[in-house]
């Protein structure tokens, strides 16, 4: 396996790595605790949160092998050349984890939190079983030859196309309602920030190799941050620029109240001060 050629690549290799996990990991905490605040999950969408727990499950799977298995690193350079350096990092296992379990709790809000009338689609669920019934059937067929890099990609691929996919039904449920109320907007913003400086992790390591083999051998991980770039940045758009946040009528502590301004005042000919007209 090859090694770093500049110390300071790969101190800046490591600073990003982390700084991704973090903004990653922190993004799930706004709606989680959005949720807990509201006591209601009403404006987040199901199908999202379901799908994004498909796709953080196979993301994990993928890193987790690769990162650990010494079967799938030997497979995967012989495969790109021993040269090469394995394109996931502790801190992408880390974030996996991380991941799951906090989808899982959101999950667990969806069930115990006032959701109105929303529920996960049939689409959703079609989606679900089809792609997990697609990834035990590959990894049958990788058992009989012990193909592992193969099957660990097809669980990448299926967190690519879970990334694509669970955005979609947020975007959509935020135009219909023209509001992004009950869908936290800070979740999105630290999202944006994980997908930054991970592509910038990747580019650093292919900058200090002089191979572009990492963003191709781990196409996932480069598909998943511009992927994420791209729906935060209609995310923002429209919770900043489209549809923002209507601020509350407030009256002010002085104003008279609209009974009062409704009452008009007359001189009373025995007294010489205003009283109200019964009758106008």
């Amino acid at each position: 396996m090859a090694s770093w050629n500049s110390t300071p690549m790969e101190v800046t290799y490591q600073v990003l790595g982390w700084v991704a996990f973090v903004s990653w990991s922190i993004s799930f905490y706004p709606q989680v605790i959005l949720n807990f605040r509201r006591k209601s999950v009403v404006g987040l969408n199901f199908d999202f949160v379901v799908l994004n727990l498909t796709k953080h499950s196979s993301y994990l799977i993928y890193n987790a092998t690769l990162y650990f298995s010494s079967a799938v690193q030997k497979q995967y350079f012989h495969k790109y050349g021993s040269e090469q350096m394995i394109p996931v990092a502790a801190n992408d296992v880390a974030f996996s984890i991380h991941a799951v379990l906090l989808t899982a709790l959101t999950l667990i809000q969806i069930a115990i939190y006032e959701r109105g009338s929303q529920k996960v689609s049939k689409i959703s669920i079609g989606i679900i079983v089809a792609v997990w019934l697609t990834a035990a059937v590959c990894f049958f067929v990788a058992l009989s030859n012990h193909s592992w890099l193969w099957v660990i990609c097809v669980f990448n691929s299926i967190q690519v196309c879970m990334t694509i996919i669970k955005y979609i039904p947020q975007a959509i449920m935020n135009f219909m309602r023209k509001s992004t109320d009950g869908f936290s907007i800070g979740n999105i913003l630290l999202d944006f920030t994980g997908g930054l400086t991970s592509y910038s992790q990747m580019a650093v390591q292919s900058i200090d190799q002089h191979s572009w083999v990492n963003f191709y051998g781990n196409i996932g991980k480069t598909l998943l941050s511009l992927i994420s770039i791209f729906f935060d940045l209609l995310f923002m758009c429209q919770h900043f620029l489209l549809y923002p946040a209507k601020k509350a009528q407030q009256i002010p502590p002085n104003s008279s109240t609209s009974e009062e301004r409704t009452w008009p005042t007359v001189k009373s000919p025995d007294h010489d001060h205003p009283v109200r007209s019964e009758n106008v």
